[in-house]
């Protein structure tokens, strides 16, 4: 009998084993709220566009007669058209605004931080006192702004009435995302100038480029991984903007401020329930994010 003893086998799971499932334990808590709060959600919404159901009888599938019924729906079409528009207005102002406070604070300007901290309050802060500050400022009656321009010499019946005017509605619920929300992108603007090559501006200056031809020319090219992410973040919170049109316009003058996520709203909870048919506007709604996104993507590419 030989005086060695084999070694005994490992007890257990394999070491590899143990280590995948710890690691899945990790994902597994995100993963299973995922699949509850957003992944199941989503594919009974996409099921429910082709049925017809009010919450209280039973599910009834009626293929695709609900987007049949949108190219009739009025509101649909305003809400859509809306949508439209205040993401073309949103986007671009917004856009400039941010960049242009960030090249503005990134500067060695005396107070600088307090600025910073006073542009990004109002992203911060509570959207229905912000919201009701603003209702005050832009009051067709009694605001500041409205009397300014009274002592400026317009006329009484030629004052705006903003947020309760049909023509000026979108312009205030615009201008009030736009204020509210330049901060934020200004955060990340903050951060993309941080991140570029001063070197790059001082060889420029050497070589005579004015600060204008320095920005388009050397800083903005560097800005472009940014930008992009900047535009793709607004357009998205622009096709589902809902919080501001709610506590500025409630959708109104009529549908003059009505956007698809308040028109979803409206058709799931507000009015009698039709969980297929607002199932079926979310799905138009989501397909013109997509559309939007993929053009995005496909022009960043190009110009890389």
């Amino acid at each position: 009998m030989s005086g060695t003893t084999a070694a005994a086998p490992e007890k257990g799971l394999p070491k590899k084993l143990r280590e995948n499932l710890i690691a899945y334990s990790f994902i597994a808590p995100n993963f299973i709220g995922f699949c509850i709060f957003t992944l199941v959600p989503m594919v009974f919404a996409i099921c429910l566009a082709f049925c017809d159901w009010d919450g209280a009888h039973a599910i009834e599938f009626i293929g695709i007669q609900n987007f049949v019924d949108l190219l009739d729906d009025d509101t649909f079409k305003a809400s859509f058209v809306n949508t439209i528009v205040y993401t073309v207005g949103t986007v671009p102002l917004t856009l400039v605004c941010s960049l242009g406070l960030a090249l503005l604070l990134n500067q060695k300007v005396k107070f600088r931080n307090l600025f910073r901290t006073v542009s990004f309050f109002p992203y911060v802060a509570s959207l229905v006192a912000v919201a009701a500050v603003w209702n005050m400022i832009f009051s067709p009656s009694m605001g500041p702004i409205n009397q300014l321009l009274a002592a400026l010499g317009v006329a009484q019946e030629n004052l705006p009435r903003w947020a309760a005017g049909k023509d000026t509605a979108m312009i205030t619920v615009i201008l009030f995302s736009v204020w509210k929300n330049m901060g934020y992108y200004m955060v990340i603007y903050l951060a993309g100038l941080q991140g570029t090559n001063p070197e790059l501006n001082e060889a420029a200056e050497l070589d005579g480029a004015n600060k204008w031809q320095i920005f388009w020319n050397v800083t903005l090219p560097q800005l472009r991984p940014t930008t992009f992410f900047v535009i793709i973040m607004l357009t998205i919170n622009s096709f589902k903007v809902y919080d501001q049109m709610y506590m500025i316009t409630q959708g109104g003058p009529g549908n003059a401020t009505m956007t698809l996520v308040y028109d979803i709203y409206n058709v799931a909870f507000v009015n009698t329930p039709r969980y297929g048919y607002a199932s079926a506007i979310s799905m138009v709604l989501f397909i013109l994010v997509l559309i939007v996104t993929l053009i995005q993507f496909r022009g960043s590419s190009a110009n890389e």
